[in-house]
């Protein structure tokens, strides 16, 4: 039974997974899976750490692997379970509605805190699914106004992350900067293939043979965030378009799904512009 969970990053030497085992055995407890990883480029160490015992104080742990660590090392224990997302959706449904039955059934391992939406379309499936809805027009709006209201209303709830899911408007620096590596988007190709719009179109005009998509991070460089996940499945002559964006919107979801129990589960540490993923 996992009684605590331990992420560690930090720069990488020799010895450092005795050094936390020893911290770790000096509180009883007992390593049950340990997955670790050294980014050989960086030169840094990367831990998830589950274990059993009793454990009388979070922070002591903490405080103690940080004195025995490396400088510029970064501990977390036992992170907040679930975490708390707002989703930002415009008018698809898929991903937003893949969201909530994951939601509704818990297996999300996240409460939807909110959805917001630039259009109202959304607003009676999402309350269907007793979550609060609100529309945060962009039409009559400067960027820097609309995206006021939107961290207004983001602040009311506090999320851990904002889930993208097919928000069609492009962010600001400074409104990816109040929220860094806690935004997550679902992009419509396998990138850097295909951006901007109508990526089905151009895939069927090129007579592409595989579609995909990309879930991310959102980074201030659009769509070129830390990559989480991604999924590419086969087409052919007799897909026309309308069929690649049915199967396209079938990756979409999917491969958001994966992305965000992989980053709920704290299971997912940020290299630079890469990401290191313990499945």
């Amino acid at each position: 039974m996992i009684s605590t969970l331990i992420l560690v990053q930090c720069p990488d030497r020799t010895g450092l997974v005795a050094l936390i085992a020893r911290v770790l055995a000096a509180h009883q407890l007992n390593i049950i899976a340990m997955r670790e990883f050294v980014d050989e480029a960086a030169a840094r160490f990367f831990a998830r750490i589950e274990c059993s015992g009793v454990l009388a104080d979070d922070e002591q742990l903490r405080q103690e692997l940080l004195a025995q660590l490396p400088g510029d090392t970064t501990v977390t224990v036992n992170p907040p379970q679930p975490k708390r997302i707002a989703v930002l959706a415009t008018r698809e449904y898929h991903c937003l509605g893949d969201i909530l039955v994951s939601h509704f059934f818990r297996t999300l391992d996240a409460e939807v805190a909110c959805v917001i939406s630039n259009h109202d379309d959304l607003r009676a499936f999402t309350e269907g699914f007793s979550r609060p809805f609100h529309h945060v027009p962009h039409e009559d709006r400067s960027r820097e106004q609309f995206e006021a209201a939107l961290l207004e209303k983001l602040s009311d709830y506090s999320p851990d992350y904002i889930i993208l899911a097919k928000f069609m408007r492009i962010l600001s620096p400074e409104f990816i900067a109040r929220y860094p590596q806690r935004i997550l988007n679902i992009h419509h190709s396998f990138l850097p293939a295909f951006a901007g719009a109508r990526p089905y179109r151009q895939a069927f005009e090129r007579g592409v043979k595989l579609i995909g998509a990309t879930a991310h991070f959102v980074t201030h460089e659009l769509d070129e965030g830390p990559i989480i996940t991604q999924q590419t499945i086969a087409v052919n002559h007799t897909f026309t378009a309308a069929r690649m964006v049915e199967a396209g919107r079938e990756v979409e979801k999917n491969v958001l799904n994966k992305a965000m129990r992989l980053v709920f589960r704290d299971q997912v540490f940020i290299s630079g512009n890469k990401t290191i993923v313990f499945e």
